[in-house]
């Protein structure tokens, strides 16, 4: 039997920071070596949000390639592409922008969540209302099984499996397969403030930090406010530097959590030891960056390799599409 498909991608806004690396790609290094795993540069989605500054656009998707590989995602296990290069993504959304109401776009969660979060910028744009049609797009032309999110993506899958279904009833053929959400482990990683780990925070911790970079992000780290003598008894529960001992430090975990609350380990001997632990984690990251960073030209390869095998998927979809809706005139 042919494995399952599982379709997820990244949106190309800078440098993956480690909360990236928990909440989604750990998990797909895993997926690659049980399904058909296809992982793209989201750099279309990238515009919705951020159409008015294009001038890191062609670096950030280098460094989203870069920081997939580093991470674990293996070519020849995978398929690495951009979204840009294949003009079929951007068909087949224009085909679903037909047939989709513009009340199911409008009661979107995420939609009214990032009116408000991003007031500052004029997001009040046909193309970031239409997203979800574009997203809808990415993940039916692969007919992909699985989509791997957390819950709170949950709403997004559930539209691309409306969308799948309106299209075939309309055009009374079942040209896509309605796909299932693969839920993720949430582990939700606070930023360096104790806010969201966030790149418009500027809060984030990069895959790519490593050295005096990371030592001084980790020393900056938010700790208990109430402790301000070495010996005063901290809160854990309230600390930034915990949250990270918990994810990355279990052995030591519990020791560390009873030393606080004595007052029996200093801030500073805290984030030292945090320090130590994410050289430690970071270590295999950096090695492979090293690698590819070495040979520029590897990030153009995967990405056509990538390319060329969605394309030859891609195409025979777009021909199914075209034959169901009677439009395929040539």
């Amino acid at each position: 039997m042919s494995k399952k498909v599982v379709l997820s991608g990244a949106r190309p806004t800078g440098s993956l920071h480690i909360g990236n690396y928990l909440g989604a790609v750990q998990n797909w290094v895993k997926l690659q070596d049980e399904y058909d795993c296809f992982f793209f540069i989201a750099d279309w989605h990238a515009l919705t949000t951020g159409y008015e500054d294009t001038e890191s656009y062609k670096s950030n998707i280098d460094e989203v390639v870069i920081d997939l590989y580093a991470s674990g995602l293996d070519p020849d296990k995978c398929t690495i592409f951009l979204q840009s290069s294949l003009k079929e993504h951007a068909e087949l959304h224009l085909l679903f922008s037909m047939i989709t109401p513009l009340s199911w776009l409008e009661r979107c969660p995420t939609y009214k969540d990032q009116l408000v979060q991003m007031a500052d910028k004029d997001i009040r744009t046909y193309g970031f209302l239409g997203y979800p049609c574009l997203q809808a797009a990415d993940i039916l032309i692969y007919k992909a099984d699985y989509v791997p999110v957390g819950e709170d993506q949950l709403p997004h899958v559930e539209m691309t499996r409306e969308i799948a279904r309106r299209f075939n009833f309309i055009y009374k053929e079942k040209v896509f397969p309605e796909p299932e959400p693969l839920l993720t482990e949430a582990k939700v990683l606070p930023g360096l403030d104790g806010r969201k780990m966030s790149k418009s925070y500027n809060n984030t911790i990069a895959l790519k930090d490593r050295g005096e970079v990371l030592r001084k992000k980790v020393m900056s780290m938010i700790t208990d406010p109430a402790r301000i003598k070495k010996d005063d008894p901290g809160h854990p529960e309230i600390c930034t530097v915990f949250a990270y001992h918990k994810i990355f430090n279990k052995e030591e975990v519990e020791q560390i959590e009873c030393d606080c609350k004595a007052g029996n380990i200093g801030c500073v001997a805290c984030k030292k030891n945090l320090h130590i632990k994410l050289e430690a984690v970071l270590k295999p990251i950096h090695e492979r960056r090293d690698e590819i960073e070495a040979n520029p030209q590897m990030v153009r390869d995967i990405i056509a390799a990538g390319n060329k095998k969605a394309k030859a998927i891609i195409t025979k979809t777009m021909a199914d599409v075209r034959k169901a809706m009677n439009i395929d005139w040539e």
